[in-house]
């Protein structure tokens, strides 16, 4: 099995931007986490991070021919883009939604979010263990498939 863990833009930044509100564990940690966790579920885990809305696309279009699932946190986008909702739908393969916030926490705008209708599920709030958790159930739904 082969999930693609995409990280949507300023997520780079992970462990210096708002730690307060992202944690302080860097993105290449919180990979590092969902890697070893996908290897004790019976998975490979592949991660890919971009700020710019079309390698995200791209990325979605390509796991179409490789992955069994995606867990994707889109960022800011998620509140902004149909480009991102319609690569979603096209691709026909599971996508969770991750969010590290409690985006039902913070401004009114991140409240909708454009992808959650064409996502298998959404998770927020949990900081790291909002990828960790997305993928064990992403897993269990391929599984049941």
């Amino acid at each position: 099995m082969k999930i693609l863990i995409l990280h949507g833009p300023n997520l780079n930044l992970l462990g210096t931007r708002e730690p307060e509100v992202y944690g302080a564990m860097t993105m290449d940690q919180i990979n590092a986490k969902i890697i070893e966790l996908g290897k004790e579920l019976g998975a490979e885990v592949k991660c890919q991070q971009s700020n710019h809305e079309g390698a995200l696309i791209d990325a979605l279009h390509d796991a179409r021919t490789w992955a069994d699932g995606v867990v994707f946190n889109p960022g800011g986008y998620t509140h902004t883009s149909v480009a991102l909702r319609d690569a979603i739908s096209s691709i026909q393969i599971p996508v969770i939604e991750v969010h590290l916030s409690n985006v039902y926490a913070r401004e009114e705008f991140r409240y909708q979010s454009m992808i959650s209708a064409v996502c298998k599920g959404k998770i927020v709030g949990l900081g790291w263990r909002s990828y960790a958790l997305a993928l064990r159930a992403l897993i269990e739904m391929i599984h049941e498939k």
